[in-house]
């Protein structure tokens, strides 16, 4: 439609064109003819004759009427290019869906069809409902800023309020506003302000004025701006509609992806169900769980992707269909080339809140059979050691085919100074309590350098490093980190305990050879350690005043470049050949805390 307006405006110019050549052309020839009827009449007057009556006023006359009518044709020439040019841009800016280039367009067109000096258009929010500046416009195509955004209200609000266009060749001297204080305080002149309706409804609205000259605008003009402004309004309110459609899409694509990513990165698997038992979600992790079966899950029901499936399970999907509650569910099918699995299952009712209406159910699916075997492991590591502090590479088999070794370990003993004495003014059970806050403090600073508590034996402890469980190069140096760590920690547990509860370890610390393996009998088995240093870390532990940490001389030897040590004469050595043996003072400085954890390595500063 647009390109035949155009082109029925294209062959009019052509007429109009080819007419004001016709008219030219007889304008010329009549004002030639008039040139030489007065010369003739000159000639004529000198022999005493005149032309005839009113040739020249009848010939004055046609030249009138060619020039009224060349003026008219002119005109009409200005409005065929205006008409033109509004039908170009109409088509074009309802061919674009992009607002900002639309409302560019337009304020263009406006400018360039009224002659405005200003241009601006408004559009209604419609949260608010309140008219927003959106674009400005200058007679030389120069963007004017909101801050430049001054306007007639009043003239505004009457387009707003009645829907109908306004126009006035002289605001300040129209009658209509005589006392707004926008316009005489503006000095507004002429001003053009349209409606921009769409279906009946005043969506916004285009504003032109001048400011310096008066009587700019014309009924024309605002019959232009009129039926540009309807055309206008329908373009950028399909392409708001574009960008709002445009912009929902893309929530919903990115809500969309984000489930989907987020669906993929959960370990427990979620399958969706319709009322007819068609599955129509099964993520990743479901598929993964479900195996080979879940291949090709579109459109299948339910009991083809869940074959082992047994009756009580769709019982209780009628109930939870029924009921509107989740239940739960464990089984343990047989998956083929998976085979037997441990699955958890959580059954909700997949409910449209907006209807309240159930649109089927939603099963998480868990894989529980990874787990399940870990428990299972940890029961058997129970069996081996009194701790579970193994590393999760550790396995089973390797755990109960550890073959008696011979190894160099380090050996930390404990025990509490004055214990046997305070225990007998105490009741068992608050004895009991006590002495269970002594050995955390001890298996705690033991497990902190990784070293492996190998038994508890009433207010004593014993701790192992550099086992075939906890194989360390720097055994010696955590040993001791361990010690300290313990002498340490017992101010901290001194603080909450009573006066008369505050006891102190004595330590004894050895490095050497050790036979170290399995102990124990089908039932119940233990792994521990057997030889001569367990013997001379207990003695040093017994030469050990409380908050004294004593180690041997060989012990001495590894870590005497990251602590200061005293030497010192053994107070006992029930028959040990022992002629030195040194209590260490503090860590040295600058060494070995970068691997110590920061609470710790805080404790250790000097």
């Amino acid at each position: 439609m647009p390109d035949e307006r155009t082109a029925k405006i294209q062959t009019n110019e052509t007429t109009i064109a080819s007419t004001q050549e016709v008219v030219r052309e007889v304008t010329q020839r009549i004002t030639e003819l008039a040139g030489l009827l007065r010369s003739q009449q000159d000639i004529l007057r000198k022999r005493g004759m005149n032309l005839p009556s009113g040739a020249l006023d009848t010939l004055r006359t046609i030249q009138m009427r060619l020039e009224a009518m060349n003026k008219q044709l002119v005109n009409m020439g200005i409005e065929l290019r205006q008409l033109r040019a509004l039908a170009q841009t109409t088509a074009l800016i309802n061919s674009s869906l992009d607002t900002n280039e639309v409302l560019n367009q337009v304020m263009d067109t406006v400018i360039q069809l009224t002659g405005a000096e200003r241009g601006y258009i408004l559009l209604k929010n419609k949260n608010s409902g309140e008219m927003e500046f959106i674009i400005g416009r200058g007679i030389d195509r120069e963007t004017l800023n909101k801050g430049d955004f001054v306007v007639s209200r009043t003239v505004v609000s009457e387009v707003v309020n009645r829907g109908e266009a306004v126009l006035t060749d002289n605001a300040s001297q129209d009658s209509r506003y005589q006392g707004q204080q926008s316009i005489i305080g503006l000095q507004m002149r002429s001003i053009l302000c349209v409606p921009l309706k769409v279906r009946g409804e005043v969506i916004g609205v285009v504003y032109c004025d001048n400011r310096i000259i008066a009587g700019i605008f014309k009924e024309h003009e605002l019959g232009l701006a009129n039926a540009f402004g309807g055309q206008a309004a329908v373009a950028i309110e399909n392409a708001r509609l574009f960008e709002s459609v445009r912009a929902q899409l893309a929530e919903i694509t990115r809500t969309r992806d984000l489930m989907e990513h987020t669906f993929a990165s959960i370990v427990s698997g979620v399958i969706a169900v319709a009322l007819d038992g068609t599955v129509t979600t099964c993520t990743p992790p479901a598929q993964r769980i479900l195996g080979p079966q879940a291949a090709d899950w579109h459109n299948k029901q339910l009991a083809q992707l869940m074959p082992d499936m047994d009756e009580d399970f769709y019982l209780l999907l009628e109930r939870v269909d029924t009921s509107g509650q989740e239940e739960e569910f464990e089984t343990s099918p047989v998956i083929e080339g998976m085979g037997q699995r441990s699955w958890k299952l959580i059954v909700s009712p997949l409910r449209d809140a907006a209807r309240g209406v159930t649109q089927g159910i939603v099963i998480v699916l868990d894989d529980l059979t990874e787990s399940k075997q870990r428990e299972e492991q940890l029961q058997k590591v129970r069996t081996y050691l009194p701790t579970a502090q193994l590393d999760d590479s550790i396995s089973i088999d390797y755990i109960s085919n550890i073959s008696v070794e011979e190894r160099e370990i380090t050996v930390l003993s404990a025990d509490v100074r004055g214990f046997t004495a305070f225990s007998e003014r105490l009741d068992p059970q608050e004895l009991m309590q006590i002495i269970n806050k002594y050995l955390d403090v001890a298996s705690e600073a033991i497990g902190l350098q990784n070293g492996m508590v190998d038994k508890f034996l009433g207010d004593a402890v014993t701790g192992l490093f550099n086992t075939q469980l906890n194989q360390q190069g720097d055994h010696a140096v955590r040993a001791v980190r361990a010690g300290m760590s313990l002498v340490f920690d017992l101010y901290a547990l001194h603080e909450v305990l009573p006066e008369d509860q505050r006891l102190f370890y004595g330590v004894g610390i050895h490095t050497g050879p050790a036979v170290l393996g399995n102990i124990g009998g089908p039932s119940r088995k233990e792994f521990s350690a057997l030889g001569e240093a367990m013997q001379i870390s207990k003695l040093l532990q017994e030469n050990a005043l409380g908050g004294e940490i004593i180690i041997s001389e060989s012990t001495y030897h590894i870590v005497q470049d990251f602590f200061e040590c005293e030497a010192m004469e053994p107070r006992k050595t029930k028959g040990y050949d022992l002629r030195v043996m040194y209590k260490v003072i503090k860590r040295k400085k600058g060494r070995g805390t970068s691997q110590l954890d920061p609470e710790f390595a805080d404790l250790l500063k000097d």
